[in-house]
């Protein structure tokens, strides 16, 4: 798989935008390598979530629930990669296939190397409950992969309706969000429908209809980010920015305290629900309240280095990190003193060294799975129909992955989904050329969340 560098204009890149990709993702690494606490118990090895039993920990995810300003981030960029490739003759057909293609690729060796994790435990006879609570803690951020392919298919005909009418797509999908919730949480534990000609029953509980507002709540907050494209944050006075970023974040305590919403903002992440919606908005201001700062930051050949650097390698960092850090966790229960008692004082001052190492290890990871990551030039666009499949396959096995946890049946599933993804996407042969095809890569800038 050839990569070719794209020659980027960076006069013309809101370079403030990067660095806030690249702040997201190593605060993501963070967050989880908090979270995993391994040690050994006196029936064998114990996987713990220190941080979660903190008792400030509701109000820190507050600040540090980031994934919506992802989404903002991801919106700007889209729409404005989107307009970039109209502009050169593309289509839709072209943006989805390059973005679905720049998912899927660095998916793929990750999903097999999952395969090949789980059989090997299975075939050894690692203990199923150890090997069923590492699978659903690696697999964990692949929810990520179904909510973004989710946005950025939907994205040419969502920037078309912003550009008709700005304000319809909000009011409509928050709507959507509004009703999904109230549906979800007015939902009496479950509930069982059968069939009067078939032996079918269906379970459905407030969880399974909140996975709707995959379709309204990412898709909101993306328009979030058309709307930083427009330059509508820039036209706003700093103190009109601070008043709509604090009523955002204020409207969080009516609905955790007065309303069924957890004050745990990680909890509020799948299903999504509208307390990030609050939290995107919020993020958004304060992204522009902070882009004098930022600008100022990146203006420094230190920063500019450490975002490029990380910039490039974003997906294999946020795919590959929890393995990483399971495997030291494991890895060190081997070494005699290596492994503090999680929670403990020791535990948490060698968070340090080990976020270090975390990084250590991907940056060299990324010397063997990165070339997948890398954009590249492509032929001719497959036909909008095998497009939509491609990016069908590719939202599938993350979906479930929400639902069903990670196994190895599933790390199958998903194998074989994003093999046959990219192999369509990235091979196709029989459609005719377009004017944008021959260069998509180039066409399309280097998407700030992808």
């Amino acid at each position: 798989m050839s990569a070719r560098p794209s020659s980027i204009d960076l006069s013309k890149r809101d370079l403030t935008l990067d660095l806030a990709r690249v702040f997201c993702v190593l605060l993501v690494v963070v967050i989880h390598l908090l979270e995993v606490g391994v040690g050994a118990g006196p029936h064998g090895i114990v996987v713990t979530r220190p941080l979660e039993h903190q008792w400030w920990f509701d109000g820190v995810t507050w600040v540090m629930q980031i994934m919506p300003l992802f989404f903002v981030v991801g919106g700007f960029a889209g729409m404005t990669a989107w307009r970039n490739l109209r502009r050169r003759g593309g289509t839709a057909a072209d943006f989805v296939r390059n973005r679905v293609l720049r998912l899927a690729q660095p998916a793929l060796p990750l999903f097999v190397f999952y395969v090949a994790a789980l059989g090997i435990a299975t075939l050894v006879g690692a203990p199923p409950a150890l090997v069923a609570s590492v699978a659903v803690g690696a697999g964990s951020p692949l929810w990520f992969i179904a909510a973004y392919t989710l946005c950025q298919a939907l994205l040419p005909a969502l920037a078309t309706w912003h550009e008709r009418n700005r304000w319809a797509p909000l009011a409509v999908l928050l709507a959507g969000v509004i009703i999904v919730d109230v549906l979800r949480y007015t939902v009496p534990g479950h509930l069982d429908f059968s069939y009067a000609y078939a032996d079918v029953h269906v379970t459905l509980d407030g969880d399974t209809i909140g996975l709707l507002d995959m379709l309204f709540v990412w898709p909101l907050v993306q328009q979030l980010g058309f709307w930083y494209a427009d330059g509508w944050f820039d036209r706003r006075r700093w103190w009109q920015l601070a008043l709509l970023g604090l009523g955002a974040w204020a409207t969080l305590f009516p609905m955790v305290f007065a309303g069924p919403y957890s004050a745990d903002m990680l909890t509020n992440l799948n299903p999504p629900t509208l307390p990030l919606v609050a939290l995107g908005l919020a993020q958004a201001c304060t992204l522009r309240l902070l882009k004098p700062a930022l600008t100022g930051l990146m203006r420094t050949r230190g920063a500019r280095g450490i975002v490029f650097l990380a910039g490039t390698r974003l997906m294999t960092i946020y795919l590959w990190h929890l393995p990483i850090i399971i495997a030291l966790a494991g890895l060190a229960l081997l070494i005699p003193g290596a492994s503090p008692t999680p929670g403990s004082a020791a535990w948490w001052w060698s968070r340090i060294a080990v976020y270090v190492l975390v990084l250590g290890l991907l940056f060299a990871l990324s010397l063997l799975v990165g070339r997948w990551e890398a954009p590249r030039e492509l032929g001719p666009t497959p036909p909008i129909g095998v497009v939509a499949v491609c990016a069908a396959l590719t939202f599938l096995p993350t979906f479930l992955e929400i639902e069903l946890f990670l196994s190895l049946p599933l790390a199958v599933f998903g194998a074989v989904c994003f093999g046959i993804a990219v192999l369509l996407l990235g091979r196709w042969r029989g459609a005719r050329q377009t004017a944008a095809s021959p260069r998509s890569s180039a066409a399309v800038a280097p998407d700030p969340a992808s």
